[in-house]
């Protein structure tokens, strides 16, 4: 039975994507900040497929502790799935928060990175694979993006990087760059649940279940095959064209 470490497990695509791991015979390592849904997820899918590992991505000592907590059955990671990550402050650059800043690239670039080094030996080892959730974000910019767009574009070349070095350790590495997603990091990212049904109406967004998905078709593909970058939209989504500011 191959195990994946799963970041951001408590709601949306980190979520989805333990369900159908375990669906489709893995044991998963979930990891989030909100105990009481980590112990659902464990009461929902069993002890023996799930361990619950509760801290935030952002303090390294939490997680070297996490890590030396695994029991035995969850040690060998197979699968490490960077998926947590967040998008704060919806604003222009010059009028931005610059703590909303600061945990933006703490969580989604530094705890990505740290997290990924540590378990780098193990996956060399059992030949495994990295998947890392960035974004469309991360190659078309839009109005308020900034530090966001800025570090999915690190998620996704960090990613791309990883590859390269790896060439010839049989580590598979890919970046899933989706579009419009409908989940909890909405409601998070503009401020309230109104704003988030407003921004999906009549879209037909994708799911976290269609990202899950994914990510086990990718993980279950043949060791010689490697998807590089995948991106995804809805049907309803497409690029940005450009703006001209017309002066009076």
């Amino acid at each position: 039975m191959k195990t994946a470490f799963v970041t951001g497990a408590t709601a949306g695509i980190g979520l989805a994507t333990v369900r159908t791991l375990v669906g489709a015979g893995w044991r998963c390592v979930a990891t989030g900040r909100r105990q009481d849904r980590l112990d659902a997820l464990v009461a929902e899918l069993g002890a023996d497929k799930v361990h619950a590992a509760c801290f935030d991505v952002r303090d390294t000592a939490a997680l070297d502790a996490a890590l030396a907590d695994l029991p035995a059955d969850f040690r060998e990671i197979d699968l490490l799935v960077n998926n947590a990550g967040l998008a704060q402050g919806l604003s222009p650059a010059q009028s931005a928060n610059l703590d909303d800043w600061q945990t933006m690239i703490d969580t989604n670039v530094t705890a990505m990175v740290v997290l990924t080094r540590k378990l780098l030996p193990g996956l060399i080892a059992r030949k495994g694979a990295i998947i890392a959730i960035g974004s469309v974000a991360g190659s078309y910019i839009y109005p308020f993006g900034n530090v966001y767009a800025g570090s999915k574009a690190f998620v996704n070349h960090f990613t791309l990087a990883l590859r390269a070095d790896l060439h010839g350790t049989g580590v598979r590495v890919t970046s899933i760059e989706p579009g419009m997603v409908e989940t909890e990091f909405t409601v998070v990212r503009t401020g309230s649940q109104q704003a988030s049904d407003d921004l999906y109406r009549g879209t037909n967004p994708m799911t976290g279940q269609d990202i899950a998905d994914t990510i086990l078709w990718i993980a279950t593909l043949p060791p010689h095959l490697n998807i590089n970058r995948l991106e995804l939209m809805p049907v309803n989504q497409d690029f940005a064209g450009f703006r001209v500011a017309r002066d009076s």
